[in-house]
């Protein structure tokens, strides 16, 4: 059976670069729902204007929209035996679809939460930067590149930081978070589908502990 893994986790969290991991490592396609819906928000059409307004005051796009581009890319070939899912669900009414979803798929769902404290997200957050050509992922904080605001395995390009990775904008991406994900996480729990990680340590030690997690399966 091919298995759908859930990566969950607060903005900052680091589920994007271990999703990114593990689709290396099982061969799964890595969908991250805010690198689509930053995507859709850069076309001149009305669902893309509403959702930079949503981004820019840190708030949710809506369960409807999300179902939809889930939908959409989960049809595709490259998720026949199984995908990650980064950044999806966030609310009960999403995590209803994805059981809905998986049945249909004849997959099973793995999620995985990754914890760390708001302190360390606000600088993983504000300090992020990343490539425009390799996506490499740097920061100023934990991760700065050998040169300043430079990609060291592209040194042509300049280092990009996402206009909503300000403080402002941050606190209300995480209160936001909160508030619409703690009853999954509790959810998810109570069912004993839920497996932790201490997002604290370094990407490989969290990355071959979610390995086992998932193969344990």
């Amino acid at each position: 059976m091919g298995k759908i893994i859930v990566m969950v986790g607060a903005p900052g969290a680091g589920k994007g670069t271990q999703a990114r991991l593990l689709a290396e490592h099982f061969g799964y396609p890595q969908i991250s729902t805010g690198e689509i819906l930053r995507e859709m928000a850069q076309a001149d059409t009305s669902l893309g204007r509403e959702i930079r307004e949503l981004q820019a005051a840190g708030r949710l796009v809506s369960d409807d929209t999300l179902a939809e581009v889930i939908l959409s890319r989960t049809s595709q070939p490259d998720c026949a035996d199984g995908y990650i899912l980064d950044g999806f669900p966030r609310t009960l009414k999403q995590a209803a679809m994805l059981e809905d979803l998986a049945r249909k798929q004849g997959k099973e769902v793995v999620l995985v939460r990754v914890v760390v404290s708001d302190e360390a997200l606000m600088k993983r957050v504000t300090g992020r930067r990343n490539c425009p050509c390799c996506k490499e992922i740097y920061n100023i904080y934990f991760k700065p590149p050998k040169n300043d605001n430079v990609c060291d395995n592209h040194p042509e390009a300049q280092l990009e930081h996402r206009a909503d990775d300000n403080p402002e904008t941050v606190r209300a991406r995480l209160a936001t978070y909160d508030e619409k994900t703690r009853p999954l996480i509790d959810y998810y729990r109570k069912d004993g589908l839920l497996q932790t990680v201490d997002g604290r340590g370094d990407a490989e030690s969290i990355y071959k502990e979610i390995v086992r997690i998932i193969t344990a399966q």
